[in-house]
């Protein structure tokens, strides 16, 4: 094996395939788009053809597309967790039972002003 990876067999010479991360290929694209280094020296030094540059430069338009195409204008949806949902749901119950017990003494309060037997209207005070 050589340096760079590669096998002679009678002269021939093939290329091992390398695998690179999300943020290598990147850092790749980045170097490559800012001109300030040759995009030769680059395809080089990383053991690439233009084909795979181009392919990375493929993956990563998708990339941003697909993010953007997530991301919607306005204000992000704020997300509560399990335990703060739980909890302000107790006290919603809690809340609409004493509620609906202050419902019930008004209207016993209100019979009993009445004197009656709950028979009257709701208009005639």
């Amino acid at each position: 094996m050589t340096e760079q990876g590669k096998e002679t067999e009678k002269g021939t010479e093939k290329r091992r395939r390398r695998r690179f991360s999300a943020e290598k290929k990147f850092q790749i694209f980045l170097e490559t788009a800012s001109r300030q280094t040759a995009i030769g020296e680059v395809l080089r030094r990383e053991g690439l053809y233009s084909a795979d540059l181009q392919k990375i430069r493929e993956q990563v338009r998708e990339g941003a597309i697909e993010r953007l195409s997530q991301s919607t204008p306005g204000r992000k949806k704020k997300t509560v967790n399990y335990d703060e949902y739980e909890s302000v749901k107790r006290e919603l119950e809690r809340k609409e039972h004493a509620l609906a017990e202050a419902a019930v003494e008004i209207m016993a309060l209100k019979k009993k002003g009445r004197g009656d037997s709950g028979n009257a209207s709701w208009g005639n005070d």
